[in-house]
């Protein structure tokens, strides 16, 4: 745990220096397609009035200059399979941002889905010794919790301070400044598969890149496609991508549980592609213009040319109905959509006093799903696209680029975690980090 606990304490000091020369990129590495922002941190005063929507969620903290996205390789369920593949797929989407923008990019923040997430909810409690809370007690009372044994091989990358309570007052977003005798706090701990992350670090460092931030895709797609009454009561984010479907649920504005179904939009091509015995790329195309979930009279009777270049003529104009085509597809988003009501129940979903659910990522935008996604999942749905942020191509605001919107608001407005306080040297997680940091303050 020590080695990302680290690691994440240097990359905010490094984000906090990129984004005072201004300029920082948003990197979100996917199985499907890979995509960079870059974006110019001037401060909301440089930014014209009826030039955006406001200072909602930070978003006039910052612009969007540069924006490219690339088809990603060598990345299975959102996990590298092939480095240098995506070594060159990275380079690839950077470099064209870098010349839309027309300067030079060093640090990136990155988010993935994979990884295998799980959830873990912490609880601790402190005396406060002045009577006023400083950040010194909220350092104590996170660093109090008792971290559970998660095993080797994993690694923390979100730990975030969901609630806190004062005596008996509880329900406290920042307890700082005010006055009580115990501080109690519960976390959130976000654990991943330490080689995953750090594979991704590998890589992105191959690419004479720095990385400054990592988050997971499933809680930056949280951030961006939610609205705040959503957040604020309870609801969930489903992020369906290509080789993966990320989970989050949100509840006071705070990320309480996350998770991840290892299926997506490719398995949907790859069925497509078998049951018609066409290319995959074919089977892409055909799944996005005619693809969908519902199926009505209409469709017995809407032929599709499948088309190819076999060289076979019989073979290159067969022809499908659309019904055929639905027939396919329903099975496999049925599959992903069960296996999503699995971890939403393993999570408690029901017992939240909101359960919105929203959908989004490219997988989102099958036509239909929004009809029978509710009959599985049982609860309200809708389909979100991101927040709109200023600068952002018109091309990136669908709803397959809701993890880069919200890395973009992640960026300028990172929540408070673990790493934002100074934490006692006696409680690190780690004794050898304690020793170091001993050392450090003997020596210095």
């Amino acid at each position: 745990m020590s080695d990302l606990y680290t690691q994440q304490r240097a990359m905010r000091s490094m984000r906090e220096a990129a984004m005072q020369r201004g300029v920082i990129a948003i990197l979100d590495v996917g199985t499907s397609k890979i995509g960079c922002l870059v974006l110019r941190f001037d401060g909301a005063d440089h930014i014209r009035e009826g030039d955006g929507v406001g200072s909602l969620a930070g978003q006039s903290a910052f612009r969007v200059i540069g924006a490219a996205t690339t088809r990603s390789r060598g990345v299975r369920f959102g996990e590298i399979d092939a480095m240098q593949e995506t070594e060159r797929a990275i380079r690839t989407a950077v470099q064209a941002a870098q010349k839309m923008a027309n300067v030079r990019v060093d640090h990136v923040i990155a988010c993935f889905s994979g990884a295998n997430p799980r959830s873990y909810g912490l609880a601790g409690a402190v005396d406060i010794e002045n009577r006023a809370v400083t950040e010194d007690d909220v350092a104590r009372v996170l660093a109090s919790c008792d971290v559970p044994d998660f095993g080797a091989g994993r690694e923390v990358l979100h730990a975030q301070p969901v609630n806190f309570a004062l005596d008996h007052r509880s329900g406290l977003s920042d307890p700082r400044g005010q006055i009580g005798n115990r501080l109690a706090v519960d976390m959130h701990l976000l654990t991943v598969d330490s080689t995953v992350i750090q594979t991704l670090l590998y890589c992105i460092k191959r690419c004479d890149l720095e990385v400054a931030g990592l988050a997971s895709s499933a809680y930056v797609s949280g951030i961006s496609a939610l609205v705040e009454d959503e957040r604020e009561l309870g609801a969930a984010c489903i992020d369906l991508g290509g080789g993966s479907t990320g989970l989050s649920i949100f509840m006071k504005k705070h990320m309480i549980f996350a998770d991840s179904v290892r299926l997506g939009g490719d398995h949907v091509t790859s069925d497509i592609s078998k049951g018609l015995q066409v290319p995959l790329a074919t089977a892409e195309r055909i799944k996005t213009f005619y693809g969908g979930v519902v199926a009505t009279g209409m469709d017995d009777r809407e032929m599709i040319e499948i088309g190819g270049d076999t060289g076979d003529w019989e073979h290159d104009r067969r022809t499908v109905s659309r019904a055929e085509l639905i027939g396919i597809m329903r099975p496999r988003v049925e599959e992903i959509l069960e296996d999503v009501r699995t971890s939403l129940d393993a999570a408690g979903f029901d017992h939240l006093p909101s359960q919105q659910i929203v959908l989004t990522g490219g997988a989102s935008q099958i036509p239909g799903l929004d009809g029978l996604a509710p009959k599985i999942l049982g609860q309200q749905v809708r389909i979100g696209r991101p927040l709109r942020v200023q600068g952002l191509p018109q091309a990136a605001t669908g709803a397959g680029f809701a993890s880069s919107v919200g890395l973009c608001l992640f960026a300028a407005h990172p929540q408070d975690e673990w790493w934002d306080f100074e934490i006692p040297a006696e409680s690190y997680p780690a004794r050898s980090l304690k020793r170091a940091m001993k050392w450090f303050k003997d020596n210095w």
